[in-house]
């Protein structure tokens, strides 16, 4: 874990060793105060020369104006430096997000991965700055310290040496504790970050359940228990500072007396005596230093070790070495021998053989669970394979980098994603850095003309996390826009009208026909109303592909989907969704 932190100060060597050079200084110069106490002392008052202490008190202030600005530079661009780190092991954790599949989401909180990359990282930039010169300034303080401590007076060096062991036991002990402290701390707030993101992100089925008690109750719990943790901290850093004070006291108590009976039996010189006590408060405040950040210290190292458990997984999706960038596919898809199963022992998919022509629209019906989605899922690699291949354009999708892939497939589904900026912002994410003019013919094209019309302020209008600010409707032409941006010759369309009452289906109906114009389109649809107009129609079960053909052909056959067919428009159940 260290030699990976390191790695972290190679792009700032410049900076590392000025801070550890103006460090290292100013930590000698510490050194020379006592030395400068005891010769004034032993030296300089027995002569009585006024001039000669000036000159001497003059160059103190020097040395200490000298000091000043040393650490005045270390303060700042050692931070400039921990907040460096900081930023990159912050773009690094995100950056690695990016990568993760769905398979790896599907098994996390959205507030536990914000606390990783925010919260567990806050404390980085204090270590990085501080760790690295810290441990300089400590070597070179109990060095030096020490060896001039030996100069002054070896028996009394001899005592304070004798205690630093048990100091150092307990800084190290305590530390460790407090590391492991803050790992769970960080668990505890991921957790109540995904409380809140949760009520909050649900607030109308709260509101609408009037379960905002219930909330709070669970919300409670989850801040009791990162209280408790926290104070579990503070009590572990109460009896190391504890430790760490007493110690230190015990020590120039111990001095003092030894000292004492040395200058009453005149083998040790006034002089000598105070500039050893000044030593002996230099050689322990590296550890008082220690003692006094010790929670800053292990809050940094958890994060680091979070961040390193971060990395560590291994995306289960990622371009295929010689991998090549695709454009202007014409969309011919093909699954052969597909395998698939989001679990190992429950396969969804066995053995699917599908070809779907270039421009063609397919519809895939059937019930909840069957694999409908999954098969849309596979095709841009949301997902992995479990065997078999998958193809467009007699290409294996796993020979295009993913980025081409996914650039050639648009997506529109029920539950539509809109980011919180502007509809322009929104409509633009189809192709980043389009034209003004590309984006109003996406809009307009989708039929969104009116309703930018009718905004406050056009497309520059802001419509809310999720787009709360528009309908369902407005939602899904915004979505449609989007598509139409982007322009990909696959489209993928899972049931992105059945939220939608049954005149404003209709017009979304038309936007959608409009873009599905010369592009292959995979339909998913529970109405059956919205695909009798599809080239094909797929009906999918547990055991797969049971049937295919138009809509005639399917009625015709008086199968599975004439079944469904029957429970939506003629049974007692008519104008409801088949489940």
């Amino acid at each position: 874990m260290l030699k990976q932190f390191l790695s972290f100060y190679r792009p700032h060597k410049r900076l590392l060793m000025l801070d550890f050079g103006c460090a290292a200084v100013s930590g000698m110069l510490e050194l020379g105060f006592p030395m400068a106490v005891r010769a004034f002392i032993d030296h300089l008052l027995p002569q009585q020369d006024m001039q000669l202490i000036l000159i001497g008190i003059l160059a103190l202030v020097t040395v200490y104006a000298a000091n000043a600005a040393l650490m005045a530079i270390v303060t700042y661009w050692g931070h400039v430096l921990g907040i460096a780190i900081e930023t990159e092991l912050r773009k690094r954790a995100f950056g690695h997000l990016m990568k993760l599949s769905f398979r790896f989401y599907d098994g996390q909180k959205t507030g536990h991965l914000v606390a990783r990359v925010t919260k567990n990282l806050e404390d980085i930039g204090e270590v990085a700055h501080h760790g690295p010169e810290d441990l300089l300034i400590a070597i070179l303080t109990f060095l030096g310290a020490f060896a001039l401590m030996m100069v002054v007076s070896p028996p009394l060096a001899l005592i304070t040496a004798v205690i630093m062991p048990v100091m150092a036991w307990v800084v190290a002990r305590y530390g460790a504790r407090m590391t492991q402290n803050w790992q769970a701390q960080f668990g505890r707030v991921g957790a109540f970050n995904a409380r809140i993101e949760e009520a909050v992100g649900g607030i109308r089925v709260v509101k609408a359940f009037a379960n905002e008690a219930h909330e709070r109750a669970l919300f409670a719990r989850d801040n009791a228990r990162y209280r408790d943790t926290k104070l579990e901290a503070y009590r572990t850093m109460a009896v190391s500072q504890t430790l760490s004070y007493l110690g230190m006291r015990l020590v120039q108590v111990a001095v003092m007396l030894a000292g004492s009976v040395m200058i009453v039996r005149g083998s040790l010189s006034t002089g000598d005596f105070v500039a050893f006590l000044l030593l002996v408060g230099v050689f322990y405040r590296p550890l008082d230093k220690i003692s006094s950040v010790i929670e800053t210290y292990p809050r940094g190292i958890a994060g680091f070790r979070s961040f390193l458990d971060l990395m560590a997984t291994e995306p289960d999706i990622q371009d295929r070495p010689g991998a090549r960038a695709v454009a202007n596919l014409r969309g011919e898809v093909r699954f052969e021998k597909v395998r698939f199963g989001y679990t190992r022992d429950r396969p969804i998919l066995r053995a699917l053989d599908l070809h779907i022509e270039a421009g063609r629209t397919v519809a895939l019906v059937g019930p909840s669970g069957a694999g409908k989605t999954t098969i849309c899922s596979l095709l841009p690699r949301f997902y992995e394979a479990d065997s078999g291949r998958i193809s467009i354009d007699g290409i294996d999708i796993r020979d295009m980098t993913l980025e081409s892939l996914r650039h050639q497939i648009g997506i529109v589904q029920q539950d539509v994603f809109l980011f919180a900026g502007t509809m322009r912002e929104n409509i633009a994410y189809g192709r980043l850095g389009a034209s003004e003019a590309d984006i109003r013919e996406a809009a307009r094209r989708a039929r969104l003309d009116e309703v930018i019309a009718s905004m406050p302020d056009g497309l520059d209008t802001v419509i809310g996390e999720r787009g709360v600010k528009l309908s369902g409707g407005q939602k899904q032409r915004l979505a449609i826009a989007r598509i139409f941006l982007k322009n990909p010759p696959i489209l993928i369309l899972d049931e992105a009208t059945s939220a939608l009452d049954t005149v404003t289906e209709g017009a979304i109906q038309q936007s959608l026909a409009e873009l599905s114009e010369g592009r292959t389109t995979l339909v998913i649809a529970h109405r059956l109303a919205t695909i009798r107009n599809a080239d094909r129609i797929l009906v999918v079960t547990e055991d797969g592909i049971v049937e295919q053909g138009s809509h005639r052909e399917l009625i015709a056959a008086g199968g599975v989907y004439r079944g469904l067919h029957q429970a939506q428009f003629e049974g007692p159940g008519q104008g409801s969704q088949a489940s």
